[in-house]
């Protein structure tokens, strides 16, 4: 199937996108696809991606009569996109994101089925499905799974006054909370995001108790109250990884992007310390992750530093199979980060059997609970401690850290979604406001007429 043919199918009409001709409907939830439509622009995902791509990927099992899919256009509009199409694009997707010798084919491929979808969205197809949706008698819920899109508070409270319930999923605060570890301009857009949460959600969804921690205080301050909320953690994938060789020599990995946040410096810091020292049998430092932002200071000790060459190793963004073969022959995880709201790398490391040595953060005791070491993430010689006491064979601490990881249960995907989707249960049932006129020019009666976007 190709953009083409989904294209010809007519995504703007009620029937073919599961709507009923006539009675009431049960509860539909639609979810937002938009930032997996932009995610093809990157040959790997971030941990927001995946997770839009787990909502995605369990959206399509759903009953038809429940689900539905939604994007926005290019010029902000929501509008309804096929199941077909969804399906068709998050399949070449997840090709492309698992690696493989097609993975350049199928990334190609999804970029060129979001190219298609993003054109039918300019060109407003979908505006009148989408008004079918809310029509009187329909009950429907838009979910949110990323951050994307909770800047627009024009469309989404024009939604609203459509009859549409709004639950969105929040993955940190971390904008707000550490604004000396984010781009500026994204303190902005992130505060811009809670104001719209407060304003409009319905219900809400997060990764963890610390991120519910952080949200509560927001509600207060605008006078609302919280809406019902459900502490959904993220599942991880416990296959085991494909084989393949793995360095002989002991080592760690860093996983996540290159950014402050994540303070990639301190085992930098540590493992130029140790090759200056002549400590013996340095074990290898393997990074993986793309370069981020704002990290002059690292990359330049990446690329210019002399004693790190043999020594640390930068693999980039690696496709996911090889990302996590190669995390599960590591002595342990290093996770020095500053700040978080999940920690999925913490999971992903756990789920595989690896051992973790990682920052005390509340939401990281959260994931990891009495299995990993924790450390502080400015106390450079309690990491070096524990890396070389890790890296020795027959090490008691990283036996001990062993031994309580067979205890430990790796969250699941399907434990989430019972605990998302009975939030939306709740959502539903809860009397629903008066339709109003929205006061925006933004309307779907004037969409499903065919008007020109506002």
């Amino acid at each position: 199937m190709s953009s083409r043919g989904t294209g010809s199918r007519g995504t703007g009409s009620g029937a073919a996108l599961g709507v009923p001709a006539g009675g009431a409907a049960r509860h539909r939830t639609l979810l937002d696809i938009s930032r997996l439509l932009s995610a093809v622009r990157r040959s790997t995902p971030s941990g927001i991606d995946r997770v839009e791509m787990a909502y995605a990927q369990h959206w399509l099992t759903r009953a038809e009569r429940e689900r539905g899919f939604v994007a926005q256009s290019p010029f902000g509009w929501f509008a309804a996109v096929e199941a077909a199409a969804v399906a068709e694009f998050a399949a070449a997707l997840g090709e492309a994101w698992a690696g493989g010798a097609e993975r350049g084919a199928a990334l190609r491929r999804a970029r060129g089925l979001a190219a298609g979808l993003q054109a039918r969205l300019a060109c407003g197809a979908g505006r009148r499905g989408l008004a079918a949706w809310l029509a009187p008698g329909q009950r429907t819920t838009l979910l949110i799974a990323s951050h994307r899109a909770l800047e627009a508070a024009p469309r989404l409270r024009a939604l609203k006054a459509e009859g549409m319930r709004f639950v969105p999923f929040i993955h940190d605060l971390i904008p707000l909370t550490h604004p000396e570890y984010t781009r500026p301009r994204q303190v902005a857009h992130h505060a811009a995001r809670v104001a719209t949460i407060t304003a409009l959600a319905d219900g809400l969804l997060v990764n963890s108790a610390a991120t519910a921690a952080e949200l509560r205080p927001h509600f207060a301050q605008a006078r609302r109250a919280l809406p019902p909320m459900a502490i959904a953690p993220l599942g991880v994938e416990t296959t085991p990884p494909p084989a393949g060789p793995l360095p002989a020599q002991p080592y760690f990995v860093c996983l996540g992007t290159i950014e402050p946040r994540k303070n990639h410096m301190l085992l930098l810091l540590l493992w130029r310390e140790m090759a200056a020292q002549g400590v013996p049998l340095i074990p290898r430092l393997l990074l993986i992750g793309r370069r981020g932002w704002e990290n002059e200071h690292i990359l330049r000790m990446l690329d210019r530093c002399e004693a790190l060459r043999g020594h640390v190793e930068e693999l980039g963004a690696l496709p996911d199979d090889e990302a996590r073969r190669v995390l599960a022959g590591a002595r342990a995880l290093l996770f020095p980060s500053f700040a978080e709201g999940y920690g999925l790398p913490l999971a992903e490391a756990l789920g595989l059997g690896v051992p973790a040595i990682v920052s005390d953060l509340p939401a990281l005791r959260e994931v990891g609970g009495a299995v990993p070491d924790y450390l502080s993430p400015n106390d450079g010689a309690a990491w070096r401690r524990a890396v070389l006491d890790y890296a020795t064979p027959g090490s008691a601490a990283r036996a001990a850290q062993l031994a309580r990881l067979a205890a430990w249960a790796p969250p699941s995907w399907p434990a989430h979604f019972a605990a998302a989707e009975k939030l939306l249960e709740e959502v539903a049932g809860a009397p629903s406001r008066p339709k109003s006129a929205p006061a925006e020019d933004y309307s779907l009666a004037a969409a499903a007429a065919g008007a020109a976007p506002a």
